[in-house]
């Protein structure tokens, strides 16, 4: 499943990155890495952005950056 199908609160471990170039770089240099575990936090009303806690660092994704991490409940 990918971040826009799991529910608040809920702690995943992130299985794949379906992602290249400038955005992989990006979210790794974030911690979003294969084998992370973060605590998705909200969303926005209309689901267009995310809001993930990777460590001690919270950070938003928009909703195609989020569509393309999956992740699995921890």
């Amino acid at each position: 499943m990918n971040l826009l199908e799991c529910k608040l609160s809920d702690k995943l471990e992130i299985i794949k990155l379906n992602t290249q170039g400038e955005l992989r770089q990006r979210l790794v240099s974030f911690g979003v890495i294969k084998g992370a575990t973060i605590s998705l936090l909200g969303f926005s009303p209309t689901k267009s952005t995310v809001e993930i806690k990777v460590g001690k660092m919270n950070i938003a994704l928009r909703k195609e950056e989020a569509s393309a991490i999956e992740v699995k409940l921890v």
